[in-house]
This record gives structure tokens, sequence and C-alpha cells, in this order.
């Protein structure tokens, strides 16, 4: 039979075992990116630091197995910590990426709005449904994509612009701000 206990002492277990559980998901999810992203090192030590975690943790809630709360805050700390995670990963930015722009008019200043800004950008010339356009592909940091939407943006509002994380396989020169 569950149980619901709410003693002083069952909620402070219970917001422990919530908050442990918050980071260690947000470090898994960081590790998994990282994973993705070939960097060994950092792969080892989240593993490590969340697997000390996940064991404390899971001991905790496993020693009191007839008590709900701390089931439940257990499944909502995993829960938050994704969401955490994946926000943190995303003020991080870690890696590269490769902006792809099309435009229909404005291929060749939004080149040289790009090249002002010291981006190295290379333009292939398409024909997409409605006729020519400007294929305008660009390999960067992650935290220099929004830079780059904007400025494209100023010069082109409808332009398309996709994005899509790619792994240096050899760094060549990377330029930009």
């Amino acid at each position: 039979m569950y149980t619901f206990q709410l003693t002083q002492e069952s909620l402070l277990i219970a917001l422990f075992i919530f908050l442990i559980r918050v980071i260690s998901t947000s470090l898994d999810t960081l590790r998994i990116i990282f994973t993705l992203r070939s960097n060994k090192i950092w792969v080892w030590l989240l593993g490590f630091i969340n697997s000390l975690i996940w064991l404390l943790t899971i001991a905790l809630v496993l020693s009191d197995t007839k008590n709900l709360l701390n089931v439940i805050v257990y499944a909502a700390g995993f829960a938050t910590g994704n969401v955490i995670g994946m926000w943190l990963e995303g003020k991080l930015a870690i890696g590269f990426a490769e902006i792809r722009v099309i435009s229909s008019q404005w291929g060749a200043a939004i080149l040289d709005v790009l090249r002002e800004n010291d981006y190295a950008v290379t333009e292939i010339p398409a024909r997409g449904k409605d006729g020519m356009v400007s294929v305008i592909t660009c390999s960067v940091r992650r935290k220099q994509v929004l830079e780059i939407e904007k400025l494209v943006r100023e010069v082109d509002e409808q332009a398309f612009i996709t994005t899509e994380d790619v792994v240096a396989v050899r760094r060549g020169i990377l330029r930009g701000k």
C-alpha cells in the first residue's frame, strides 16, 4: 500500500530527491550532446558524476518504496532535468553549425553583409520553383548562428534559413566574431 508522508522530514527528502534528479538528468542530457560531438573527456566525466548521483538518489527512493511522494518527485525531477539540460545546452551552444540561406533576390547583398562581418561564405547558384536562387552556406560556431540570422534578415526578410549541427572533421579557418 502506497502512502503520502507529509512530515517536514519527508518533504525535505522529497525536495532533495527532486533537486538531485534534476541536476543528474541535466548533466546526462549534456553528456548525450557531448557524445554526439565526440568529446570523450566531458562524456567520461559527466557519465561518472551522473552514475554516482543516480546510485545515491535511487538508493534513497528505494529505501522507502511505499512513499508515493518520493516516486513522484523522482519522476518529476527526471522530466524537469531533461528540459533544463536542453536549455543549458542551448545556452552553451557547443560545437559547429552549417547555415544554409536561400534567397531569390538578395544573394549578392547577403554575401556582402556576411563577408563585411568577417564570415567565410560560399554561394551556390541554384534553380528553385520560380527560377534562379542563391544558396549561401557558412560553417560557424553554434554561438554565431543568431548573429548570422539577424544579418541575413536585415537584408532579406523572406530568406529561407536552415541550420544543421555538424562535427568538425578537420578544422580550417573559422572566421567571424
